[in-house]
């Protein structure tokens, strides 16, 4: 609910709560896929609300998403060890809590220029790569960014990032399958789904129809930065 609301499909929150359980005994590459399926769900959700009340530039999303899929897809076909795993899993999600207090209002009243393909296309392949890594859908990265460059409004921004994780999460998942390390656990999957389909809808109609999220941004913030501290500790041990 909270990360649909603003155009996200949830992967960092996902990968943070686990963090927070028995599950985060499983490897990188079983957190990585069961929270990109989740945000195929949730994303998918998101960017039909948005996309639905007009907020979806086809001009401002298409050259990240063109660059980032090949990368994604590498992303995703990497195996990577459980403690660099952790490493980046906890820098990312400290960056992203970071950003999110960043943003704030700066938005207010500016006007937007939709960037150029020099500009789009590296920043849509280096996340791609980082998204298929980690295993989340990139727009934990992305939305800062353009709000911070100024290339879009808060809800642009949410249906650029929705479409971009969605596809991100299942280049991920084709990276995974072709380098044989799907394994995806439907009986454990399931019941996650249903959660997340019925909270992407209330967020993503929520986000879409109020203009105000300072404090779902808030909140965002304080799970991310929990989870960022649980993973830490783990290193330290």
């Amino acid at each position: 609910m909270l990360y649909s609301s603003v155009g996200h499909g949830g992967a960092s929150g996902y990968l943070a709560i686990l963090s927070l359980t028995i599950y985060a005994e499983y490897d990188s590459g079983w957190l990585k896929q069961h929270a990109w399926a989740l945000n195929l769900v949730v994303a998918a959700i998101a960017f039909y609300h948005y996309k639905k009340a007009g907020f979806f530039n086809v001009k401002l999303t298409f050259p990240f998403i063109l660059a980032s899929i090949p990368f994604a897809i590498i992303g995703g076909y990497m195996k990577v060890d459980g403690v660099f795993y952790d490493t980046l899993l906890s820098i990312t999600l400290v960056w992203a809590a970071y950003k999110l207090l960043q943003v704030k209002e700066i938005y207010s009243t500016i006007e937007f220029q939709v960037p150029s393909l020099r500009y789009a296309a590296p920043i849509g392949g280096g996340i791609g790569l980082m998204s298929g890594i980690i295993g989340v859908g990139g727009g934990i990265f992305l939305s800062p960014i353009l709000l911070l460059k100024k290339w879009a409004d808060p809800k642009t921004a949410a249906a650029t990032a929705a479409l971009f994780i969605w596809v991100n999460s299942m280049a991920g998942l084709v990276g995974a399958g072709i380098s044989g390390q799907l394994v995806i656990q439907m009986d454990i999957l399931f019941p996650f789904v249903i959660a997340v389909l019925l909270g992407g809808y209330i967020g993503a109609k929520y986000g879409s129809e109020n203009a105000h999220q300072a404090l779902i941004r808030k909140l965002l913030i304080v799970v991310l930065i929990i989870a960022s501290l649980k993973r830490i500790s783990y290193l330290l041990i």
